[in-house]
């Protein structure tokens, strides 16, 4: 009889956790939360092409975010989208990577060289700012554990795929306007840094 009141409430507890973690999960995917903020995009974005057409109708489509710098090499094309410097003293660098290779893409060789940096897997984590006037490079930030502050291309990106990625950097001095960002056997791109919010 233990056994039955045991199981009964087993199976209530699990229908529980399941539903909170549903909750939870419907919960953090809604909205974004910042819907009374103008965006970036619309404050400084040049007029569309698809704007002046058709009888002047609006496109449900998202406005493409301007290219800071484009690189291309072994197939690849990243591109940096923004490089804005943040009030905790670090620069987050963003962008885009197009796999042209002909075959799935991991970024592995991307992840960096040291040890500590093997375990984040394909990833950008072996990324570096490089000022050039200040003669000083800059490594992706890491946690207590090595883990970097980027992005992991968890299941690698497929053939003429597009993938976001991100990297976060110590912020160079404040007369710094520009830097090369560079990773991998990508060749270096140089980009202007930007004020963030």
């Amino acid at each position: 009889m233990k056994f039955r009141y045991t199981t009964r409430g087993r199976a209530a507890l699990t229908a529980v956790t399941i539903a909170t973690g549903l909750v939870l999960t419907v919960a953090g995917c809604g909205g974004g939360g910042d819907d009374d903020k103008p965006s970036k995009a619309d404050s400084s974005a040049k007029p569309s092409k698809d704007s002046e057409n058709e009888a002047g109708e609006e496109s449900d489509a998202p406005a493409e975010p301007s290219v800071l710098a484009e690189v291309k090499a072994g197939g690849l094309t990243l591109k940096v989208t923004s490089a804005a410097r943040d009030s905790g003293g670090f620069v987050t660098v963003e962008g885009t990577v197009t796999n042209g290779t002909g075959k799935p893409w991991v970024g592995a060789e991307w992840r960096g060289d040291e040890s500590e940096l093997v375990k984040n897997g394909g990833s950008i984590a072996g990324a570096n700012l490089v000022d050039p006037n200040g003669k000083k490079k800059y490594l992706v930030l890491r946690d207590t554990e090595g883990r970097c502050l980027c992005t992991r291309f968890t299941g690698g990106v497929q053939t003429g795929a597009t993938t976001d990625w991100f990297a976060q950097f110590p912020a160079p001095p404040q007369d710094t306007t520009s830097v090369d960002f560079q990773v991998g056997s990508m060749p270096p791109a140089t980009i202007e840094l930007s004020e963030g919010e």
